[in-house]
């Protein structure tokens, strides 16, 4: 499993297939596809739904450089990926459900639903920029504009870090964390983006800060991103080293989930919404590291988890924030059967699928 932005890597699975939810009646004989460009935030919210749903699926990754991405989401499917190529990412036999994600995929949902002349339900996470007619189901964060009938929203993002993996987690601790002594304060460091960039006065902030946790008493368990600038991978790894914390360096199995599950706070920087997702999904306060030109539509999410009592600033002091988890995963994933339950019902009704 990666985390959905900052660890790139997948740990060993912390959940047997059997503690995850039962698939829903209608989806029980369901096979679903995932398509996306590979981009591990877009994978792992789609593989998110799918688990939780309780369906087989395959994972279907379309080109991510070329011409064909470049115009997408308005343009054509690469012709060397189309349905009638034996090896292509669209080869048959068509599934009964897609989920996709990233807009290079939705020429590709596009294309399936002309195959299927709509007979394959589509869903799309977050919005696929070519209207809500894109697919028969859409989620988008309750922060972006578009609505419609069939498009649903959440004030968080679906992810993989469910309830039974943190309980796996707690029950069979990572050996390299729990030996850590003090608080353990989970570090999710992301990095550069489009939207923004770290200055050298926001790492030498937010090093100061963690210095601050460490003052306290508290012991860091540290996961950087590969967009983290150099200047702040280095100076976070030669903190924890100094201070007997731990940073995850990419070997061994990623202990992403561990760190949340065992952390009795969370600090999170601004740049990711995903990571912010997951991080409430534990109900360990989340303490935001704020980043200037953070995305606005994200400060509308910030401002409802502050709301709801899970999120604060972070100011280098631990705060208690009570707070029941907060995770839209699960709330997705039934009204997407939903939809999918009644699109079956009306296909029955109109002719054989």
């Amino acid at each position: 499993m990666r985390s959905i932005d900052a660890p790139e890597a997948k740990p060993a699975p912390l959940a047997p297939p059997s503690a995850r939810r039962a698939p829903a009646p209608e989806l029980s004989q369901a096979r679903a596809w995932i398509i996306t460009d590979g981009k591990a935030g877009d994978e792992n919210q789609c593989v998110g739904i799918a688990e939780t749903l309780g369906v087989p699926f395959e994972i279907r990754q379309v080109p991510a450089a070329g011409p064909f991405g470049w115009v997408a989401p308005w343009g054509p499917i690469d012709p060397r990926e189309s349905p009638r190529r034996r090896n292509g990412a669209l080869s048959g036999p068509y599934p009964d459900l897609l989920i996709a994600s990233g807009r290079r995929a939705v020429p590709y949902l596009r294309a399936l639903r002309r195959a299927t002349e709509g007979r394959t339900f589509t869903a799309f996470l977050k919005d696929p920029r070519t209207g809500a007619d894109s697919a028969d189901f859409i989620w988008v964060p309750d922060y972006d504009d578009l609505r419609g009938p069939n498009v649903f929203t959440t004030l968080t993002a679906p992810h993989l870090v469910t309830a039974a993996r943190l309980a796996a987690a707690r029950a069979n601790p990572d050996p390299r964390l729990a030996s850590l002594d003090g608080p353990r304060v989970a570090v999710l460091v992301g990095g550069d983006s489009r939207h923004l960039s770290y200055r050298k006065t926001d790492m030498q902030r937010l090093v100061g800060e963690l210095r601050s946790l460490i003052d306290q008493g508290c012991r860091l368990m540290v996961t950087i991103s590969r967009r983290t600038p150099n200047p702040l991978r280095d100076a976070v790894k030669t903190l924890t080293a100094e201070t007997g914390g731990f940073l995850w360096d990419g070997t061994g199995d990623n202990p992403y989930v561990a760190m949340l599950a065992l952390a009795e706070a969370i600090v999170v920087t601004s740049d990711s919404a995903n990571m912010v997702s997951e991080a409430v999904a534990t109900g360990a306060p989340v303490l935001l590291f704020d980043l200037p030109r953070t995305y606005i539509r994200h400060r509308r999410m910030f401002a409802g988890l502050a709301i709801a009592g899970a999120l604060r600033p972070f100011t280098g002091r631990l705060v208690d924030l009570p707070y029941k988890p907060i995770d839209a995963t699960p709330v997705i994933a039934e009204a997407l059967a939903k939809a999918y339950a009644a699109h079956r019902a009306a296909a029955s009704t109109s002719g054989p699928t």
